[in-house]
């Protein structure tokens, strides 16, 4: 059995009221997908390609926090249209770029009770993970933990803001325990929206690392989309292309990201996609910058 499985899917976002042309004639927006029909698996695998090429979209959609006018959508075997919000929390998480919590608990308070109320079930779970990118002290650190969360607190450097509350965290810092949230409470797949657009490139390295990990110790399957080449490079187990055409290409990363691929992805020479990506992760950080102040 497919993990996710489309079939004869079309879905496209309603129309603004009020949103109109440079003739005033109103915009309705274009299909996003168009009959689609697939079969992915599930895994740790990476969503690549150039913005508004639909990657949050068949996510949301796969998750579904999106329902399609046309045509089904299985998740685990399990039609999305007829979850109720609690089923899809238990089979699907989805983690947005700058979600916050409504609540007035610390770090502390809110990772213990989902850890412990969640599908992990507060099981003891040690995570092996590269640890190169770690400094000395970090190793150390990580290699003490006896348990899932203080792992956690270590990879994602939350120890100095475990009594502090959500309220009083920055953006950069609850996109940090959003994370840590969606890996202890451990629902049945996780979905990412380029949620570590915030980290240092060390950072960036150990998280993927250990996410990398976590699914193949829990069996946990996590779809991450994210900018980056070399880091899809390395940790995920497949990739899924998508081009500008909504076509896609699914593989491993040696069979996917070759030069030829990822020109016809992106419009420009292999060569160039470095100042393509750091165009991408700029606009990201302004995005975040603006939502700080």
């Amino acid at each position: 059995m497919s993990f996710i499985q489309f079939q004869d899917v079309s879905f496209a976002y309603p129309q603004i009221p009020g949103d109109v042309d440079e003739q005033g004639n109103p915009i309705v927006p274009s299909p996003i997908f168009e009959h689609m029909s697939a079969q992915l698996p599930g895994g740790f695998i990476s969503l690549v390609g150039p913005n508004a090429s639909g990657k949050s979209t068949l996510m949301l959609l796969a998750a579904g926090r999106l329902l399609p006018q046309q045509g089904k959508i299985f998740l685990l075997g399990k039609d999305t249209s007829s979850l109720s919000d609690e089923e899809k929390q238990q089979i699907a998480s989805f983690i947005y770029q700058n979600m916050e919590f409504e609540t007035e608990e610390t770090v502390t308070e809110l990772l213990n009770f989902v850890y412990k109320n969640g599908n992990l079930n507060n099981q003891t779970i040690l995570i092996l993970c590269d640890t190169k990118y770690f400094t000395e002290e970090q190793k150390t650190e990580f290699s003490n933990a006896k348990t899932l969360m203080e792992q956690i607190e270590s990879i994602f450097e939350l120890k100095e803001i475990m009594q502090l509350k959500l309220s009083a965290l920055s953006k950069g810092q609850m996109q940090r325990v959003i994370i840590a949230f969606s890996l202890l409470y451990g629902s049945q797949s996780i979905f990412m929206d380029e949620p570590l657009f915030a980290l240092e490139t060390a950072q960036k390295h150990k998280v993927l690392s250990f996410i990398k990990g976590y699914c193949k110790t829990t069996g946990i399957t996590v779809y991450i989309s994210m900018h980056e080449l070399e880091l899809n490079k390395i940790y995920p187990e497949n990739i899924l292309l998508f081009y500008p055409n909504r076509d896609m290409d699914f593989g491993s990363p040696e069979e996917v990201l070759t030069p030829q691929a990822l020109e016809k992805a992106y419009g420009v020479p292999a060569a160039m996609l470095k100042d393509t990506e750091a165009l991408t992760r700029k606009s990201l950080c302004e995005q975040y910058n603006a939502l700080e102040k």
